[in-house]
């Protein structure tokens, strides 16, 4: 009689590489077994927008520190952050109180949709009673 591996022309799988699969494989049971419990609402997912943090206060926005690269900024190749062009010689960016420095093209966008530094996640404050609150209570 054929053995297994004859019979279906594959070799035995090296134990290292069996404990591999054996991790996958129970890896993918914790993830199907965490779907069927959101699934049947052990999770509560309904308020998740909720949890994001809102846009930056239009004061906090408005009130960003304008600073005009200088020669030797821009000698160090600065970059923006957030589109990685360098800044040029006389140019006017935004500076958060974090002091990294970006576009205003660029972190206003940004800041109008979440409130925190892209680089640090600094927090500025929004015009949200309820995030600030909560902020409060963390």
């Amino acid at each position: 009689m054929a053995s297994y591996f004859d019979e279906h022309d594959c070799e035995p799988t090296n134990p290292e590489e069996q404990y591999r699969q054996n991790a996958l494989l129970e890896l993918a049971r914790s993830l199907m077994q965490g779907l069927d419990l959101m699934d049947s609402g052990v999770f509560d997912l309904s308020d998740w927008d909720q949890r994001l943090p809102p846009p930056a206060a239009k004061t906090a926005v408005q009130t960003l520190t304008v600073v005009v690269i200088s020669p030797e900024q821009a000698d160090k190749g600065l970059k923006c952050p957030v589109c990685l062009l360098e800044f040029e010689e006389q140019e006017t960016v935004r500076e958060m109180p974090c002091k990294h420095l970006f576009h205003s093209g660029c972190i206003l966008p940004w800041l109008g949709k979440t409130n925190s530094c892209p680089l640090c996640r600094l927090e500025l404050p929004t015009d949200n009673p309820e995030y600030e609150e909560f902020k409060k209570d963390k």
